[in-house]
């Protein structure tokens, strides 16, 4: 069992000064000085093993010397230009190395920032192609409900959630959802099975019910993130909504922020249906494994170009393409290729997942254990029969993470919608993770569920 036992709140807490870090589910942040690996150390000396990378982001753990040496270097050389004059050799290097793992199709990567900007990227690359292309009625991009897919607002209205639908809907456009191919909770009249060919059937119905020729996209994340607890549809799910959308000329985005970059055991969680591959694809945290705000977007020449010869691309960040960020972006993925850290995730990934099924039949309140790779989640539940969540007042998921960090283990919990579509724990360490580390991880959640559970009898 975990080396700390007892349920004693022995965090130590910083004060936050000014510093704006209120979310959801967060009730206090504790001031971190030290990381290593896949462990980092509050200023109180207190260690944690860091189960969800973050927020699913620091791929390669923390402390990496290999990216180090490469932000100094860089920084020595220039750390900043104007990308709609200058390139750089971190930037070009960057650009060729993910468009070259990416694969034949994915010709041209755009940098920038993070996630939500990677995802307006592809939402407006999308937009400019349809209308240089005489398709100027495209407009509408179809998403899952539930999804996530950032937090700017063009990305905000391709998410799929009604809280944030509520607040912010006065200010945005928000886009038609269709139901995203859920595995645990689904009607009782389908299996898995079913329930994946009806959510995409009704993409079929959606897109005519719009009218074909005004839907430009449909969004997805090909492996759920936080919004759906790591979801992976049956195979023929992937292949069906590429075939609608070639049928009615819609263009396919994966969104691949959270899942892309290694994390499922190939550089694209695309790469494990090579017959339903998307049109552009974005990512985003993996790429720079949380040492430097960096995402992109992956698109081909045939887009590319037409948007080019058109008089070019009407959007740009002044942090896209930064020689800082992109040096360190190249370390990162030098540091996954060189230690086959995809290969460790799928390694790792499936035995993580077999310790977590078996921590589930242990379990009163673990519903679920769903994932690929080293992208994972567990379910909470107060009834495993009945698949019943916790009320709103328990803050299940959030309090499971309290109880983790107490002990030493970080998870990103997330209760979806108001707990529409259940609530759970990120079950995903940095690729660098080991056999021995992974019964560390499994070590420290069952103390913590023991201790959750006995709060909750």
């Amino acid at each position: 069992m975990a080396t700390q036992s007892t349920h004693a709140k022995t965090t130590h807490k910083e004060p936050s000064g000014k510093a704006f870090y209120a979310g959801r589910g967060a009730t206090e942040t504790f001031k971190v000085s030290l990381g290593k690996g896949i462990f980092f150390w509050d200023t109180n000396g207190k260690r944690y093993l860091d189960g969800s990378s973050g927020a699913v982001a620091a791929n390669i753990g923390h402390g990496n010397e290999r990216v180090r040496d490469a932000m100094i270097e860089q920084a020595n050389r220039i750390s900043y230009v104007v990308r709609t004059a200058f390139t750089s050799e971190s930037t070009d290097t960057l650009c060729t190395m993910i468009s070259d793992l990416a694969g034949p199709g994915f010709d041209q990567t755009f940098l920038v920032s993070g996630g939500s900007e990677a995802v307006e990227s592809a939402l407006k690359l999308a937009r400019q192609y349809a209308v240089v292309t005489g398709q100027p009625k495209r407009s509408k991009i179809l998403a899952r409900m539930p999804g996530y897919h950032g937090a700017t607002l063009g990305a905000a209205a391709v998410t799929g959630d009604p809280d944030r639908d509520e607040m912010f809907g006065p200010i945005m456009q928000i886009m038609p959802k269709v139901a995203a191919p859920l595995s645990y909770r689904i009607p009782t009249s389908f299996d898995v099975d079913s329930y994946a060919d009806h959510c995409a059937d009704e993409l079929e119905r959606q897109i005519l019910a719009e009218g074909e020729d005004t839907v430009l996209a449909f969004i997805m994340e090909p492996v759920g993130g936080i919004a759906t607890g790591a979801l992976v549809a049956p195979v023929h799910y992937y292949s069906k909504v590429r075939e609608i959308c070639d049928r009615y000329g819609i263009l396919l985005i994966f969104d691949e922020v959270m899942c892309g970059a290694g994390r499922t055991g190939k550089f694209l969680a695309a790469h494990h249906w090579p017959n339903a591959l998307p049109d552009l694809v974005v990512c985003a945290k993996g790429l720079s494994a949380g040492y430097t705000p960096l995402g992109a977007m992956i698109a081909p020449n045939k887009i590319v170009d037409k948007v080019v010869e058109s008089g070019g691309f009407l959007h740009g960040h002044t942090y896209s393409g930064n020689p800082l960020s992109s040096a360190i972006g190249v370390a990162v993925l030098t540091e996954m290729l060189e230690r086959d850290l995809m290969g460790n995730a799928e390694r790792m990934g499936a035995m993580l997942r077999r310790k977590l099924n078996s921590l589930k039949d242990l379990s009163t309140t673990i519903g679920d254990v769903r994932g690929m790779g080293l992208l994972n989640a567990v379910e909470v539940v107060e009834n495993k029969a009945n698949k019943a969540i916790f009320s709103a007042a328990k803050q299940a998921s959030y309090r499971v993470s309290e109880i983790a960090r107490e002990l030493g283990l970080h998870l990103y919990a997330r209760r979806a919608a108001s707990g529409k579509f259940g609530e759970w724990l990120m079950a995903a360490p940095p690729l660098i993770i080991t056999e021995p580390e992974i019964d560390l991880f499994i070590e420290l959640l069952t103390e913590t569920f023991r201790i959750f559970e006995g709060e909750t009898r």
